[in-house]
């Protein structure tokens, strides 16, 4: 196989992985910026309400909240993405998405609405230096003149991170 042929399959190999994520996302804003989430990772949308802290956890962790007998922990979004916290509003939302079998609340400045992104309208993540963790951001979804980062809700935490709130999901 050629050069030219190996460039080729490996465009049609990204193409594809990009065609892949085509689907249905539920949007939200933080800051303003518009994110994405695969609407199957999406468990409830609900409003704020009171979160117990629990002591010795970083700063992007809130709490847990107690839901119908379930101990969900949850994380500020704009605390984990490193912005600015702003005070919450009535259009303040926890998400609960299910990361990897496990229910989490993520706390988000307001949801937007649910959209439909084919595989045309998605590009790849910007590369960024080896310093700089991109791995979450699936693809950049450009839909209706508007740009929405599709994060991958499995990798927002690092495998640490996450090993942390799942066990904090089990001794609650």
């Amino acid at each position: 196989m050629g050069e030219a042929e190996k460039t080729e399959v490996v465009k049609e190999k990204k193409t594809n992985n990009l065609t892949d994520l085509a689907g249905k996302y539920l949007t939200f804003k933080l800051a303003q910026e518009e994110y994405g989430l695969e609407i199957l990772t999406v468990r409830e949308i609900m409003g704020m309400m009171e979160i117990t802290m629990v002591p010795q956890t970083p700063d992007y962790l809130k709490g847990v909240i107690n839901l119908r007998g379930k101990v969900i922990p949850v994380i500020d979004l704009r605390s984990k993405f490193g912005m600015e916290e702003s005070e919450y509003t009535k259009e303040t939302c926890i998400i609960v998405v299910d990361v990897q079998n496990i229910l989490m609340g993520i706390i988000v400045d307001t949801v937007s609405e649910v959209i439909d992104v084919n595989g045309a309208e998605i590009e790849p993540p910007p590369k960024f230096s080896t310093s700089i963790r991109t791995d979450f951001i699936m693809g950049i979804g450009k839909t209706k003149g508007n740009i929405v980062i599709l994060l991958d809700i499995d990798k927002v935490l690092s495998v640490e991170e996450f090993e942390a709130l799942d066990s904090l999901a089990e001794t609650e």
